[in-house]
């Protein structure tokens, strides 16, 4: 659906920031489901937690994901999407090496996506983002791989601030 818009790209490149820019500027977003999970894992049992079980994590992003689509179609205009089903399908794939992202490629975003690049100057572990630069950087490299060889048209965001990237992204929906 064009009007569903995702932003993906390198863990700790700056997509969250980028949203809530996006979202003080009057636009819908969907917050990353990996995050949400995590809150909810640290709640709880923490079973499905990335560092404990990624197949597990990956399963309830795409889950998750699912439902974002379903509640985003009743959102009004230009929605964004932190990561998506797309980004989870293909953590629940590299996680089982089984085949999974085809059976979701069907479930289509506008066809362009933003990517945040690693950006190593600005990456910072959390409570939440406990995985390595360099993991970050091969879910990156994999995620460029993925959106291409579904016939995503990837924009790649430069290391600028966030109000200019938001600008970016803007300025190439209007040419999608």
């Amino acid at each position: 659906m064009d009007r569903f818009v995702v932003i993906s790209g390198c863990s700790g490149g700056g997509k969250s920031t980028l949203l809530n820019e996006l979202k003080r500027r009057g636009y819908e977003v969907i917050e990353e489901p990996g995050r949400r999970i995590i809150a909810e894992e640290l709640d709880g049992s923490g079973h499905a937690a990335p560092w404990v079980d990624l197949a597990a994590f990956a399963e309830r992003a795409v889950e998750m994901s699912l439902r974002d689509r379903d509640r985003a179609e009743s959102m009004p205009g230009v929605v964004f999407f932190d990561r998506g089903l797309i980004d989870a399908a293909a953590a629940l794939e590299h996680a089982t090496g089984k085949p999974i992202l085809k059976a979701y490629s069907k479930e289509r975003y506008n066809p362009r996506v933003f990517m945040t690049p690693p950006w190593p100057e600005i990456y910072a572990n959390d409570a939440d983002r406990r995985h390595g630069l360099q993991e970050a950087i091969e879910e990156y490299e994999r995620l460029l791989v993925v959106f291409t060889s579904l016939d995503y048209v990837i924009e790649v965001l430069p290391k600028i601030g966030v109000a200019q990237r938001a600008d970016i992204v803007i300025e190439g929906l209007k040419s999608t």
